[in-house]
């Protein structure tokens, strides 16, 4: 439990500019598409306090996290928010608990998500291996590569909320995504929080 907490205590930061986060997520005009573009992404971890108070229903637990972005001055950061699930639940529940609620979209106001809405988990599997995920289209629509590489930190670090030593195996309508959006960012398979911070600073 302990651990968890202390891992719900870490957040991404993406430096991002004001201006650009609120096009990126409300317009997707050309402004913004050069404006993305040309920018680049810095990733640091920044302690976050708890935000949930103790959950009282003796059958219920908190376990895991789930990845929310959110604005703070001039920039857009990766917050965790605890996930609370029944007692009863093995680490495979808890990760598809975490990711339909990742996908259903935050109920707090000052969290935001650049998953497009509509995105389907079809399924989520653990095994010796890692996590197995199978994503419906959507998940690859819309946005530029800030936005791109915001929801793959929130589906990576969602995923591996148990485990951030995890490897993740991403598809698509049951294919391998190799590469995501117009921008062409490549996908490694597995891939791994280590991956993620090797190839976008954290």
């Amino acid at each position: 439990m302990n651990d968890n907490h202390d891992n719900s205590k870490n957040r991404l930061s993406i430096g991002l500019i004001g201006g650009i986060v609120a096009a990126i997520l409300a317009t997707g005009t050309l402004a913004t598409w050069w404006a993305v573009h040309n920018l680049k992404i810095s990733l640091e971890r920044t302690p976050t306090p708890t935000e949930t108070p103790v959950n009282q229903d003796p059958t219920k637990i908190e376990r895991g996290q789930v990845y929310w972005l959110n604005s703070q001055g001039d920039r857009l950061i990766l917050v965790t928010r605890p996930l609370t699930v029944p007692k009863t639940s093995n680490n495979q529940q808890v990760l598809q608990t975490a990711l339909e609620t990742l996908l259903a979209g935050s109920k707090n106001a000052n969290d935001t998500t650049t998953i497009p809405e509509g995105t389907k988990l079809f399924s989520l599997d653990l095994d010796q291996q890692g996590v197995h995920l199978n994503l419906s289209q959507e998940f690859t629509t819309g946005g530029g590569s800030a936005s791109m590489i915001g929801r793959l930190a929130q589906v990576l670090y969602t995923t591996t909320t148990l485990d951030p030593q995890a490897k993740v195996w991403l598809k698509i309508e049951g294919e391998p995504l190799e590469i995501l959006g117009g921008e062409g960012l490549e996908v490694a398979q597995p891939m791994t929080r280590q991956w993620f911070e090797e190839n976008y600073e954290l």
